[in-house]
């Protein structure tokens, strides 16, 4: 089964369901205030729909255009720009005759299901399949620490303790947390030992952005040996496998590249090593071939994470905390947009389909599916005209002000809005389209 296939298909699945429930948080208010609802869409029937069929008031139908759906609620002006009705008197069931109250409850309810059902999902996930963490335990080489992080004081070998004086539970989280959250200090137990509380600037987030270092902390690869050849230097020398190497001639060393770096810029015959066996040093005298090796391979480091489960209670904290951070930090980030190199990273259903696995994992798709749930309801809330939150906007302006926008001022903003997210779709898909053949 293709990569495209599998992808495509858990997108699809998603953005069906998402859409769904969306529609039916205008729905069921609506219905509830006694207001007629001509249309409820999956995708949109631009000249044809693929499947309809009408029950009551309401045609149901698939359309075959799949940027969204629509409810097309009677006596509203939207996607649809059905502006017959504005020639009419209001008729009691229709939304423009009910109160700005309840029209507001109406545009706010598919951004509501969209809040609600990120949380819903994230407490689903974390009681079902619990939470794995990165602690330093798991790493005990710490991080290996890129050139940006060093003039702030971090350095090779660095663990993570505490971020902002609290401890971090996940301490790959580090890099989110330095980008998104300003974060002022950062607690780290440095190689030797020594505990030191270093201080963040307030643009670290935007250096990150701008040199494009979003991941300035990996694990440390530590100078463990794993293969020996046979009759190598490093076997007659006594050398053996799941020795720590602390130093090459004297020169301290923390990650398996020093260490190989040392031994080929050497200009002597031989090189003295001292490592880590068990809880003993031990130090060893090796002669150097010609081609400056000694015969030694890398333990290929394993790192096993640590498994949390919860309870139900533990759950619905657990849910509610990820659904928050998850909406703060794209709000956080949204901000880097309108620069240059952020607008030219914006994405469609190219970049939304790779949040998805290559293969059917359901914990990986209902995490993806809740975050883009909480990506909706922060887009549809923009104040824009035709998403929800122009809705909002307008509604706002009336019940402040006691006056109504005029219907006119109404058609020519909706379309307006609508022309504006086209363009925004489009420019986003064509630099997937882009990235795809260029990089």
């Amino acid at each position: 089964m293709s990569l495209f296939f599998i992808k495509g298909s858990q997108l699809l699945l998603s953005l069906s369901i998402l859409i769904i429930l969306h529609e039916l948080g205008h729905f069921i208010p609506a219905k509830l205030f006694k207001t007629r609802v001509e249309k409820f869409y999956l995708f949109f029937d631009v000249k044809f729909s693929l499947f309809k069929k009408k029950f009551g008031e309401t045609e149901y139908g698939i359309g075959w255009l799949p940027l969204g759906g629509y409810v097309k609620i009677a006596g509203m002006i939207d996607e649809s720009m059905d502006t017959e009705h504005l020639n009419k008197d209001p008729e009691p069931w229709e939304f423009r005759s009910k109160p700005a109250w309840q029209r507001l409850i109406i545009m706010l309810g598919g951004v509501t299901v969209n809040l609600i059902l990120g949380f819903l999902i994230y407490m689903m996930v974390a009681f079902i399949w619990g939470k794995t963490i990165i602690t330093n335990e798991n790493l005990p080489g710490g991080y290996e620490v890129s050139e940006i992080m060093k003039p702030y004081g971090f350095k090779d070998g660095d663990k993570v303790l505490e971020v902002n004086g609290e401890d971090l539970e996940n301490i790959i989280d580090i890099s989110k947390y330095l980008f998104l959250r300003n974060i002022s200090t950062v607690k780290v137990e440095h190689y030797d030992g020594k505990n030191e509380i270093l201080s963040i600037p307030e643009d670290i987030g935007t250096q990150m952005f701008e040199t494009g270092n979003m991941s300035p902390f990996t694990a440390l690869i530590q100078p463990v040996i794993g293969s020996i050849e046979p009759n190598s230097p490093a076997q007659k020398a006594g050398l053996i496998s799941d020795d720590l190497i602390l130093s090459v001639d004297g020169i301290s060393i923390i990650k398996w590249q020093d260490f190989t770096k040392l031994v080929k810029e050497s200009s002597s015959k031989t090189i003295d090593i001292d490592v880590k066996r068990g809880e003993r040093v031990i130090s060893k005298t090796v002669s150097l071939r010609e081609n400056n090796t000694i015969g030694v391979g890398l333990k290929t480091p394993v790192i096993i994470p640590t498994k949390l489960n919860f309870t139900i209670s533990e759950s619905v904290s657990r849910g509610f905390n990820k659904a928050y951070w998850t909406l703060l930090d794209y709000v956080s980030q949204f901000k880097y947009v309108f620069s240059k190199k952020g607008a030219s990273q914006l994405g469609g259903f190219g970049a939304i389909g790779s949040l998805f696995p290559p293969t059917w994992d359901w914990q990986a798709f209902w995490e993806s599916t809740a975050l883009i749930s909480i990506i909706l309801a922060f887009m549809n809330l923009l104040p824009i005209p035709a998403l929800d939150g122009g809705h909002v906007m307008f509604l706002l302006y009336e019940i402040i002000s006691g006056r109504k926008p005029n219907d006119k001022f109404m058609e020519y903003a909706q379309v307006f809005g609508f022309f504006l997210l086209m363009s925004l779709v489009l420019f986003a898909n064509g630099n997937d389209v882009y990235r795809a053949i260029f990089e």
